[in-house]
């Protein structure tokens, strides 16, 4: 949880707002963005491997579905009060400033708050920023398993009713190639032209 204008909190940023992360008792440390690309090159990475998840429609999604495609994954919750309309907004941007290429870039919301984010919620919120862009949604399972994997960081924060509460997430899009590799590390903040220069870059080693 975030509020716009201030400083991000360090702990709903964990992976955003450093080059160590300590999750699930694991920790790696993130070189600078490379000279090729904006983002952080995280090519060869043996954690964000892939998910087993169903979207918002009820379909059962594999990262190997989206072959052919760069795919930006995203975690957060529909609540989220700004950083995560905020990356949703602007991987919509990114899509425009590809134009034709625009179709090449899969967008996934996985929510970390499958709780109160429902398909019918999350079918609602993706409306808001682009028809094709996915919202997986993890079971209570799925959730500790994927987060693992993508070493991300996320908390419950009580809230004055059982409903109120907010969601402690690390921020950051995981972007992987058309084969279906991860490759970078883009953290919040980063504007969509750098982000769609880097996609630009894997779209053309394909």
């Amino acid at each position: 949880m975030t509020r716009p204008g201030s400083p991000v909190p360090r702990r709903a940023l964990l992976i955003a707002g450093g080059a160590a992360l300590a999750a699930g008792g694991l920790a790696f440390w993130l070189p600078g963005p490379s000279r090729e690309f904006k983002s952080v090159d995280i090519t060869g990475a043996a954690y964000a491997r892939d998910f087993s998840l169903v979207d918002h429609t009820g379909r059962a999604r594999k990262l190997n579905d989206f072959r052919g495609h760069v795919v930006a994954v995203f975690f957060g919750f529909t609540q989220c009060p700004d950083v995560c309309p905020t990356t949703l907004s602007e991987m919509t941007r990114v899509k425009q400033l590809l134009g034709s290429d625009g179709n090449k870039l899969q967008v996934i919301f996985i929510t970390v708050d499958p709780q109160r984010d429902t398909p019918e919620v999350l079918r609602a919120y993706m409306r808001n920023f682009d028809p094709q862009h996915l919202a997986l949604v993890p079971n209570e399972k799925q959730l500790t398993e994927v987060t693992k994997e993508f070493k991300i960081h996320y908390k419950k924060i009580e809230g004055k009713t059982p409903t109120a509460y907010a969601m402690e997430h690390s921020a950051v899009t995981y972007i992987f190639d058309p084969r279906g590799r991860v490759r970078l590390y883009a953290r919040y903040g980063l504007d969509p032209e750098a982000l769609a220069s880097d996609v630009r870059k894997l779209l053309k080693e394909a």
